[in-house]
């Protein structure tokens, strides 16, 4: 089992002398993207056309802000908590592991994220559940970490918690723990991510958040890096 206890400095690998290769782990956005039962569908349209006689194309969209990959702000799940205007970058970028719990159907707990990956300290873990809106289809359920594991690595070190699945928190929560643990700890979230071509393993994480104004949440374009010690 790998211990990556160390490895807190990252530095990029180069692929055949070149730049090390960016993989890109948002999900597309388009109007078969599913939402959230009941939230706001992505949709898109032009709202001038060259073909019809303007200079410019331009287009518009509008959807919620949960649809597709995104960061969940404080404010989503508490009045007068921060919004997506506040929240802090250095939390988005960094080294960050991929640990694959797509074999667990139950809540889990710290033992079974240790049997799959040793975890003795951790900024920032992406969970690949394998229930992803990226297949096309929105889940019916999805694996989440138990309180008192995010209790855990909070005490750890973990500043983000990012997910392939639609929540941090069960479909049906409606108290929505992890999220309010996460956030009272001064940690990030990351919802809808695409890790099904991702091997689970060091990486350097870019993942910013776009900068709206006092939102519950914001689109990322979420980007992995290989790493080495």
């Amino acid at each position: 089992m790998p211990d990556h206890a160390t490895l807190y400095t990252p530095k990029a690998v180069r692929v055949n002398g070149n730049e090390p290769t960016l993989r890109d782990i948002s999900v597309t956005l388009n109007p078969d993207t599913p939402e959230w039962p009941g939230d706001t569908p992505f949709t898109c349209g032009w709202a001038s056309l060259i073909g019809a006689g303007a200079s410019v194309n331009v287009s518009s969209f509008t959807s919620s802000p949960h649809v597709g990959t995104h960061a969940d702000a404080p404010l989503h799940v508490r009045e007068g908590w921060s919004g997506s205007h506040e929240l802090l970058l250095d939390a988005f970028y960094g080294p960050a592991i991929v640990v694959d719990v797509s074999s667990l159907t139950k809540e889990i707990e710290m033992e079974d994220l240790e049997k799959i990956q040793s975890l003795p300290f951790v900024e920032r873990l992406l969970l690949r559940t394998g229930r992803t809106i990226a297949s096309g289809a929105f889940p019916e359920d999805w694996p989440t970490l138990s309180e008192a594991c995010v209790r855990t690595l909070l005490g750890r070190g973990l500043r983000l918690l990012g997910v392939d699945s639609p929540s941090v928190d069960p479909r049906d929560s409606k108290n929505l723990p992890v999220h309010n643990m996460i956030f009272s700890g001064n940690g990030a979230i990351l919802e809808n991510l695409d890790l099904r071509r991702v091997t689970p393993t060091m990486y350097e994480l870019i993942a910013f958040p776009l900068k709206l104004m006092a939102l519950d949440a914001a689109p990322v374009r979420a980007v992995l890096r290989q790493i080495v010690a």
